[in-house]
């Protein structure tokens, strides 16, 4: 069998978990070795607004390019803003072969204003759900989306979904690339 090499931009278990998912389901007749690595953001730990989160999760794949070798990378990050709905919690996706890259974005959770103060006032999400709904570390588990959709949703399953949608450009790279 062939094998793929694909590098993930954090050592989140979810996020690693959420990247093996949706490379299986692309190359099922590769092996995957498929790794979670430190990759710094450069934003903020709990990036406000879409440019901050978009940005973190570019510059974790732009670290890993340069610093390893791979046949793909991959970065996830979440991130929450006031839209004028209401704040909400989403996450920006990049995935690199080193030449080429692809940008995705997750669907919206929409917050608790209460909540999104906390992120105002320099809280970490994953943190502030664990103080609400007394959990330990929810961000490497089901994440807010889990506990705010009584687990009929999942971090992971948000990330798979955004991942899945932006390997579309590397299934079809004759209509992306011209």
């Amino acid at each position: 069998m062939p094998s793929l090499k694909i590098l993930v931009g954090s050592q989140n278990p979810v996020k690693v978990a959420a990247a093996k998912e949706i490379f299986t389901q692309y190359f099922p007749e590769h092996t995957l070795d498929c790794q979670g690595m430190h990759a710094p953001s450069g934003v903020p730990d709990q990036p406000l607004g879409e440019n901050d989160t978009r940005i973190g999760a570019e510059n974790r794949v732009k670290h890993l390019i340069k610093h390893h070798q791979a046949d793909f990378y991959c970065a996830m990050e979440g991130g929450a803003n006031q839209f004028s709905y209401g704040p909400a919690t989403f996450a920006f996706v990049v995935i690199s072969n080193g030449k080429h890259t692809s940008i995705g974005r997750s669907c919206n959770l929409p917050l608790p204003q209460s909540v999104y103060d906390k992120l105002l006032a320099g809280e970490e999400l994953g943190h502030v759900m664990d103080d609400l709904f007394n959990t330990e570390n929810i961000k490497q588990k089901g994440g807010a989306i889990g506990l705010l959709t009584n687990h009929l949703a999942t971090r992971e399953s948000s990330y798979t979904q955004a991942l899945l949608l932006a390997m579309a450009p590397f299934n079809h790279p004759e209509l992306y690339n011209k």
